[in-house]
Order: structure tokens, then C-alpha cells, then sequence
């Protein structure tokens, strides 16, 4: 995932909607990551791909909300592995590389050592 932020001026919200959704479903992004690559604050984007996006697109509001649910359903083990990877550094000085990577088709799997 490209994390460069697109410096786009948006005069139509709606526009700025489509754009975010589509990233999010292609990237299977993180209201977080979206926020960072829009340059945009979580609220703004999590309130566009919600409530703005569900007047203008109730198909595509969908798709955003599968992807969004399951980040939400996984978010607490990314939250386990930064836990563990910080508790790995304090104790040896060194961080251990095997973190789970998100797959396109959202499982989560470890990284063979």
C-alpha cells in the first residue's frame, strides 16, 4: 500500500466519497489508512463512507461497510502483535519480523521463520 498522500482539492463531497470507498475496498484499508492517504481526519472519513456515502451509493456503502467490519473484527489482533512487538524489543533490544500480514482475501496468516 502506497502510503504518499494524494493532495487532490475536492469540490464535490460526493466525489471525495466514491474516491475513499473505492480505496478502501481495493486496498482493504483502515478508516486510519484511508484518513492518511486522503489527507483527511478519521472522522471526516469515516462520516463520508457511512453517512455520505449511503445517500449517493447504498451498493458501494456496502462493500465499504463489509470491509470496515472486518478491520473492526481484526483490529484486536493487530493491536496483540504491536503489544507483543514492543514487548519483544524491550526485553532483547532486537524486534522479531514474523507479524501477521493481512491477505487480499482478509484471513489473517503468520509468516513462516
Amino acid at each position: 500500500m502506497n502510503n504518499s498522500y494524494i493532495n487532490i482539492n475536492y469540490t464535490d463531497r460526493t466525489e471525495r466519497c466514491l474516491e475513499i470507498a473505492q480505496y478502501i475496498i481495493e486496498e482493504k484499508a483502515t478508516v486510519r489508512a484511508a484518513a492518511e492517504k486522503f489527507g483527511l481526519s478519521k472522522s471526516t472519513v469515516h462520516k463520508d463512507v457511512t453517512v455520505i456515502l449511503k445517500r449517493k451509493n447504498r451498493i458501494l456503502a456496502s462493500e465499504v461497510k463489509k470491509v470496515l467490519e472486518q478491520n473492526k473484527m481484526e483490529r484486536h489482533i493487530r493491536g496483540g502483535e504491536a503489544t507483543r512487538k514492543k514487548y519483544m524489543l524491550e526485553q532483547t533490544g532486537k524486534v522479531q519480523l514474523d507479524l501477521p500480514k493481512k491477505t487480499k482475501d482478509m484471513s489473517i496468516s503468520s509468516s513462516p521463520n
